[in-house]
């Protein structure tokens, strides 16, 4: 069992960063494929970022290539989003999954976090 603990959620203006962290518990966080996805209101939730449990390997949707970096300290059991040029259309709520393989779809993670809400004002 992995539990996962977002924080870093806030409001900010267009143009500005924000960086997200996760915090899984437990010892086996090495071994998982760790991901970002978001949900807006009305919306279903959609894959953000992937990485790999090594770190070698990272995956982006495409809108946020250029933008959003991912990473992860495995020492700290801790895997990051950093996010950069925000618009308002990446307001929503990031949520931070754990998973055996890389992929883009909600079923393919088995451990999700509670969310921390990004709002990105115009």
């Amino acid at each position: 069992q992995v539990q996962l603990v977002e924080s870093g959620g806030g409001l900010v203006q267009a143009g500005g960063s924000l960086r997200l962290s996760c915090v899984a518990s437990g010892p086996t966080f090495s071994r998982y494929v760790m991901a970002w996805f978001r949900q807006a209101p009305g919306k279903e939730r959609e894959f953000v970022s992937a990485i790999t449990s090594s770190g070698r390997m990272t995956y982006y949707a495409n809108s946020m290539k250029g933008r959003f970096t991912i990473s992860r300290d495995n020492a700290k059991n801790t895997v990051y989003l950093q996010m950069n040029s925000l618009i308002p259309e990446d307001t929503a709520v990031y949520y931070c999954a754990a998973g055996g393989l890389v992929g883009t779809a909600v079923g393919q993670y088995d451990y999700w976090g509670q969310g921390t809400q990004v709002t990105v004002s115009s």
